[in-house]
């Protein structure tokens, strides 16, 4: 995995110094589909929703930052392909083996 040090994500300084905060998910584009790592950690779905919610919007003014998007055209494109892998009803989930404890990673 390898990409440009201007374009790793790192930690917000907010969520470094709060002990109570969460990871909730890590997200890859890997052999074109999406890959990831979650936790469900909320007690109700509802609420990752909401924080879906939010990530698109903030993806949205990601665009606008990095490739000059207009906003609102980018949130609603985001929300097209939302809708389109809702719609298409055919995501499947596949869980990796858990890598091995104590092993040599």
């Amino acid at each position: 995995m390898s990409e440009p040090e201007a374009h790793q994500l790192t930690v917000p300084d907010s969520v470094a110094n709060d002990d109570d905060a969460i990871e909730i998910m890590r997200m890859w584009w890997s052999k074109s589909e999406p890959v990831m790592s979650i936790k469900p950690a909320f007690n109700d779905p509802t609420q990752f929703g909401r924080m879906l919610a939010y990530a698109a919007r903030h993806m949205a003014h990601g665009y606008a930052v990095r490739h000059g998007h207009n906003e609102k055209q980018a949130y609603d494109r985001i929300l097209v392909g939302i809708t389109e892998v809702i719609r298409a009803d055919n995501a499947l989930t596949v869980a990796e083996p858990d890598a091995p404890k104590g092993g040599n990673a």
